[in-house]
């Protein structure tokens, strides 16, 4: 009976870790009966996200901000990133007849565009936690945002072939000496113009301040060949770029 006892114990502490690394989303299958492992559920969730299926979502599944924060830290996010970014010069030599006049412009959003939010976020469970605007914007006034170097290498080709580069930011207007200072700082230099969201500007939805924004510059004469964001308000709307190009960015949703 004693040894039977012990027996039992044995085999159950060997289970008990085979059941703890199958937690409950684990335990997760497909219609058709595929199993999804956490890293499976993770990489579907962040696709979603990109590909927009995912909309409106508060912050990360708690279960995936681990993997969240591997991936833009890691080799692949800077890959993705670099893609997008060489699709732009791919469109920009194939597509765009430049005039070469000084009315030829790019937009960037600025945020995980030009700027990386990730030491902020790393901090903040990679979006896992309810965004605290107080605490970003605190954050911001510090200036020591890092450039992206894919971004930072698109816009200084782009300058080079002569466009002009214009951001259009959701930060509010009392950010413009912080933000230009760390723009600067780590190498962005020789922009055209740096819209900023005004008290008039703060109540509307971001992609609404955005497409007013790009119809004041085509009013103004721009010919607006391509816009580079990471969120999909920023670059969605009328009027239209004549492209548009987004960077990956699972830990935030902005609408």
């Amino acid at each position: 009976m004693g040894k039977t006892l012990w027996f039992f114990l044995v085999f159950t502490c060997l289970l008990i870790p085979l059941a703890v690394a199958d937690w409950n989303i684990l335990k997760l299958q497909t219609q058709d009966g595929l199993k999804i492992s956490l890293k499976n559920y993770c990489e579907s969730w962040r696709m979603n996200v990109e590909l927009h299926n995912i909309r409106d979502f508060q912050v990360v599944p708690e279960e995936c901000t681990e993997y969240i924060g591997k991936y833009v830290k890691s080799t692949q996010y800077k890959v993705d990133s670099q893609r997008a970014s060489e699709e732009c010069l791919v469109y920009l030599s194939t597509s765009c007849n430049l005039k070469k006049d000084g009315l030829d412009a790019w937009i960037f959003d600025i945020d995980d565009t030009l700027l990386s939010t990730v030491p902020y976020y790393e901090n903040n469970l990679y979006g896992g936690k309810k965004l605290n605007v107080t605490s970003l914007e605190e954050w911001m006034r510090k200036g020591n945002a890092p450039a992206l170097d894919h971004s930072l290498n698109l816009y200084n080709e782009l300058k080079s072939r002569g466009v002009q580069i214009i951001m259009v930011t959701s930060r509010k207007e009392h950010f413009r000496s912080a933000t230009i200072d760390n723009l600067v700082k780590v190498g962005y230099y020789g922009w055209t113009k740096i819209v900023f969201r005004d008290p008039a500007n703060e109540l509307v939805s971001v992609q609404k301040y955005k497409f007013d924004v790009r119809r004041q510059i085509i009013n103004e004469g721009y010919r607006i060949w391509g816009i580079v964001g990471d969120q999909y308000s920023s670059i969605e709307g009328i009027p239209n770029p004549r492209r548009a190009f987004k960077l990956p960015n699972p830990m935030y949703y902005v609408a």
